[in-house]
């Protein structure tokens, strides 16, 4: 990386003593109770903490959680976040119920060597999402380093990610960002190749981008998920009641045109997994890509077909380097699950393999979790909207506002 790391940090022994002012994500899911249901996040910024605390840095956390829309809500409030830290450190955690209160420099100035404080979700104020100078500078006054592990965020130009870099003069990436970097940057500029993408979801929108650089870079793409009906819409497809984004038709029509002159794999379902209703329960066929006739104009595609299935995990086997973002199917209904549990084991298989397979957050994350093959993989990126931007071939506001080397 041509950015500071926080190995530079600590190779300079510049940690020491110092208050290090780290932008965490620690946005994970809650259940109705407020307990913590998923604390991946959480444990993926572990090495960046530990590592400041064990020399000798005093850790000032900041986080958003949810979408309190700029407004202090105790439904948001990261207080649950410092307990259930605690408790993984086996040590306490201070918590500050105000990200910039007054308060907040008093604690600060009164921790030791070691001490872990947690301040309030940065996302009660309108200020944070606005990137408000004076907001990321009262933020910026609790520190003498920044240091950024939150790659879920770095898409995003906010005060605690790219502002407050203006008021420090040393930035640096934590071991999490350094890894999730790594991971994309070698699938996007220098991958073992063949380097096979992997495309679901429900909206073609969110992708096109994507799509636009992969069939750049990428020696074959597999398509899955709902967006698969829009280029069957776009090819004069019958779909039946399957979900379409009628307006992006042509979007479709022009990516299939640049797919006849780039000379790489662009696979679609063969087959389709189709039911009659929306619900675990619905009566379920198969049938082929160009077969929704008359009888089925009422169903809608649930899921890739067994040939698909087959020709996908062939494609995958046959790569070096895999990214995955998008799931195969309506995966949350078990009954529809099972394009995207089989692409989840072909990838755990090409990773035995010894091929680099790159899981590229939200849904898949979540569906590699599901089928519990998350460890059997290279990589599962904790940024989904991140980890897009970067497959888009887009610069990071999180990344490039830190201090070069």
């Amino acid at each position: 990386m041509a950015k500071l790391t926080l190995d530079n940090l600590i190779e300079r022994n510049l940690i020491k003593g110092k208050k290090v002012l780290v932008r965490v994500d620690f946005n994970v899911p809650l259940d109705e109770s407020r307990k913590i249901t998923d604390p991946k996040r959480i444990n993926e910024s572990l090495a960046t903490i530990n590592a400041i605390t064990k020399n000798g840095g005093k850790c000032i956390l900041m986080s958003h959680l949810g979408r309190p829309k700029g407004e202090k809500n105790p439904k948001y409030s990261l207080n649950v976040v410092a307990e259930f830290f605690a408790s993984v450190l086996g040590k306490p955690v201070l918590f500050s119920d105000d990200c910039i209160g007054p308060d907040n420099k008093i604690v600060i100035d009164n921790m030791k060597e070691g001490d872990i404080l947690l301040i309030e979700n940065l996302r009660f104020y309108k200020d944070e999402e606005k990137n408000v100078p004076e907001f990321a500078e009262k933020l910026a006054s609790f520190g003498d380093i920044y240091v950024n592990d939150a790659f879920g965020t770095a898409h995003r130009a906010h005060a605690s990610t790219e502002g407050i870099t203006h008021f420090i003069k040393q930035c640096a990436a934590g071991y999490l960002m350094e890894k999730e970097l790594k991971y994309l940057a070698s699938a996007i500029d220098n991958p073992k190749r063949p380097l096979c993408a992997i495309l679901g979801g429900s909206k073609i929108s969110g992708k096109i981008d994507v799509l636009d650089n992969l069939l750049k870079i990428a020696d074959k793409i597999l398509i899955g998920g709902g967006m698969m009906f829009t280029f069957y819409k776009a090819m004069g497809l019958e779909i039946g009641k399957s979900i379409l984004e009628e307006d992006k038709v042509e979007l479709a029509k022009e990516v299939l045109e640049k797919v006849k002159t780039s000379g790489k794999e662009f696979l679609l379902p063969s087959d389709i997994v189709i039911a009659d209703k929306f619900d675990n329960s619905a009566k379920t066929k198969i049938v082929a890509f160009d077969k929704f006739s008359d009888d089925n104009k009422e169903w809608m595609g649930m899921d890739i077909g067994p040939e698909t299935i087959d020709k996908y995990k062939e494609a995958i086997l046959n790569s070096k380097t895999i990214v995955w973002n998008g799931p195969m199917g309506v995966f949350e209904m078990d009954k529809f699950a099972n394009g995207t549990f089989e692409v989840a084991n072909a990838l755990a298989e090409a990773t035995k393999n010894g091929a680099v397979t790159i899981i590229g957050g939200g849904d898949s994350a979540a569906a590699i979790a599901k089928a519990g093959l998350e460890k059997e993989v290279s990589h599962v990126s904790t940024g989904g909207g991140a980890s897009l931007e970067f497959l888009e071939g887009k610069k990071l506001p999180g990344v490039e506002a830190l201090s070069d080397i």
